[in-house]
C-alpha cells in the first residue's frame, strides 16, 4: 500500500516584536481604509473597528492577550455575515489586521498572505464598492521597512485564493522588488 507523503516542517525565520508590532500597524492602516465600505453597508456593527482598534493598541507596545484573538474572529464572522459582497472584504481585512499580530516565524508560503491579506482585502473592497482604487498603491508605498525585512525572509506568496489571491502576489512581488 503507498504511503502518504511526509508533510515536512517549515524552517523558523527570525521575527522580532518589533517587526511584528510594525507589521501589524500596516495591516491595520491598510485595512482602516476599507472601513467606511463596511461601516457604510453594516452601520450598527462595531465588530471590524473594535478589531482594528485592537490591533493599533498591540502595535503600540500592548500585548497579545485573548481580546486582541477575540475581536479578529468577531471582525471575521462579521465578515461572513456582512450583506454585501464589498462589505465582507472590508470586515475581513479588519480581521487579517488583527491577526497579523499572530504572524508565526515560519518560513511557509502562507505567512505572507497573514501579512498583506489585510491590503488585499482592502483592495478587494474598493473593487467591489467600485470605490476609487488605492489601498494596493497605498499599500506599496507605506510599507515599513519590518514588512520588506520579514517578507524578505520567506518564499514568494502562494499560488490560489481567487481575487484576493492575486492582489496578495501582486502587492508581495511590489514589496520585493524595491
Amino acid at each position: 500500500m503507498p504511503t502518504e507523503p511526509r508533510k515536512t516542517a517549515s524552517a523558523k525565520i527570525d521575527l522580532t516584536d518589533q517587526e511584528l508590532r510594525d507589521i501589524t500597524a500596516y495591516a491595520a492602516a491598510c485595512a482602516h481604509r476599507a472601513l467606511p465600505i463596511f461601516e457604510q453597508s453594516e452601520p450598527t456593527d462595531p465588530r471590524p473597528g473594535e478589531a482594528l482598534d485592537a490591533a493599533l493598541v498591540f502595535a503600540a507596545g500592548g500585548r497579545r492577550t485573548a481580546v486582541l484573538r477575540n475581536r479578529a474572529w468577531a471582525a471575521f464572522k462579521a465578515a461572513r455575515e456582512a450583506s454585501t459582497p464589498a462589505a465582507a472584504d472590508a470586515a475581513r481585512a479588519a480581521s487579517h489586521a488583527a491577526a497579523a499580530a499572530y504572524l508565526h516565524p515560519l518560513a511557509d508560503a502562507h505567512q505572507v498572505k497573514h501579512i498583506l491579506g489585510a491590503a488585499a482585502h482592502a483592495a478587494r473592497a474598493e473593487e467591489l464598492a467600485l470605490a476609487a482604487p488605492g489601498t494596493l498603491d497605498w499599500a506599496r508605498r507605506h510599507a515599513p521597512r519590518a514588512v520588506t525585512d520579514v517578507l524578505a525572509r520567506l518564499p514568494d506568496a502562494p499560488a490560489g485564493g481567487g481575487r484576493v489571491g492575486r492582489l496578495v502576489r501582486e502587492l508581495d512581488a511590489a514589496l520585493r522588488a524595491l
